[in-house]
C-alpha cells in the first residue's frame, strides 16, 4: 500500500483520460475512490464525451489494484447532482479526504464569431462546475478538519490562447476559485491546489477538430500528422501522459504535500517559461 491507505477520494471526470489515471494512482497508494463523470453526449462538442462503458472500464481497472470504486452519473453543471455524489461517497466509506475536481471540456472559436452556447457550456462545465465540486464537498471535509482539493486548470489560464478564449477564460477562473479557498479553509487543516498541464494526450486532444488547428496545412491531417510535427520539437516538448499529472496530483494529496497550498503547479513541458 501507498501513503493514502484507507483515504477517500471523489474524483469528477473519471470515466476516461486524466480523471481515470487520477483513480488509479490514488487508489494505487492505497484509497478508495468514487467517480462520477456524465457519461453522455453534449451537443457543439468536436469529439465525443465518455461513455457509461468507459465509467465501468474505470472502475474495473481501480477493483484490480484491491481498493473499491464506485461510479455515479453525474452532471457538475448541477449543484444537486453534486451533492448527491458527496452523499453517495459519505454513505458508503463514511468521509472524503480527497476531492479532484478534474471534468472538463474543450472546443474552439474565435472570440469575435463564438456561438453564445458554446461559451456557457465551457464556463458551465469547466468553472461552474468547481465550484459545484467544492460547494459539494468542502463543507464536510471542514467539518472533519482535514482535506486535500485538487482542480484541474490549464497552463493557457496563464498565456492566453487563440481559438479557445473561453476555455482560457474558465481556468483562469479556476486559479481564482483555488487561491480563494485556500485562504478561507487553511485553519481547518484543508489544501486546496490548482494543476496546470500543457497539452495531455486524452480524447480532449485527439481528435480531427484539433488535428485540423495544428496542421492547418494538411486538408485532412491524421494523429500522425500531429504527432510528427510535436516529435520534430524539444525532446521533453511531447504531449504529457495523463499518468504523469496523476503523479504531481498524488504528491499534492499526501503528507507530503501538506505545505502545497493555494499553488498553480505548472506541468508544461516548458511553456510555463513564457508566462509570469
Amino acid at each position: 500500500m501507498g501513503n493514502l491507505d484507507d483515504k477517500v477520494a471523489v474524483i469528477t471526470g473519471g470515466a476516461r483520460g486524466q480523471g481515470r489515471a487520477h483513480a488509479l494512482a490514488l487508489a494505487g497508494a492505497g484509497a478508495d475512490v468514487v467517480v462520477c463523470d456524465i457519461a453522455e453526449p453534449l451537443a457543439g462538442l468536436p469529439y465525443e464525451l465518455s461513455t457509461e462503458d468507459d465509467l465501468a472500464d474505470t472502475v474495473e481497472l481501480v477493483e484490480k489494484t484491491g481498493r473499491r470504486c464506485v461510479p455515479m452519473k453525474a452532471d457538475v453543471r448541477s449543484q444537486e447532482q453534486m451533492h448527491s455524489v458527496a452523499e453517495r461517497a459519505i454513505e458508503e466509506f463514511g468521509r472524503i479526504d480527497i476531492l479532484i475536481a478534474n471534468a472538463g471540456i474543450a472546443s474552439n472559436s474565435p472570440i469575435a464569431e463564438m456561438d453564445e452556447q458554446l461559451w456557457r457550456d465551457m464556463i458551465d462545465i469547466n468553472l461552474t462546475g468547481v465550484f459545484h465540486s467544492f460547494r459539494a464537498v468542502v463543507p464536510h471535509m471542514m467539518e472533519r478538519r482535514w482535506g486535500r482539493v485538487i482542480a484541474t486548470s490549464s497552463i493557457v489560464a496563464k498565456m492566453g490562447v487563440r481559438n479557445a478564449g473561453h476555455y482560457a477564460a474558465a481556468k483562469w477562473g479556476v486559479l481564482g476559485l483555488v487561491k480563494s479557498l485556500s485562504l478561507e479553509v487553511a485553519d481547518y487543516g484543508i489544501t486546496v491546489n490548482a494543476v496546470l498541464p500543457s497539452g495531455v494526450d486524452t480524447a480532449m486532444i485527439q481528435n480531427p477538430a484539433t488535428w485540423r488547428l495544428m496542421v492547418p496545412d494538411n486538408d485532412d491531417p491524421t494523429r500522425e500528422d500531429w504527432m510528427a510535427i510535436i516529435e520534430s520539437g524539444p525532446p521533453n516538448g511531447d504531449l504529457i501522459q495523463p499518468a504523469e499529472v496523476a503523479d504531481a496530483v498524488l504528491l499534492l494529496v499526501s503528507e507530503h504535500g501538506r505545505h502545497f497550498n493555494g499553488e498553480a503547479v505548472t506541468i508544461s513541458a516548458g511553456l510555463s517559461a513564457n508566462t509570469a
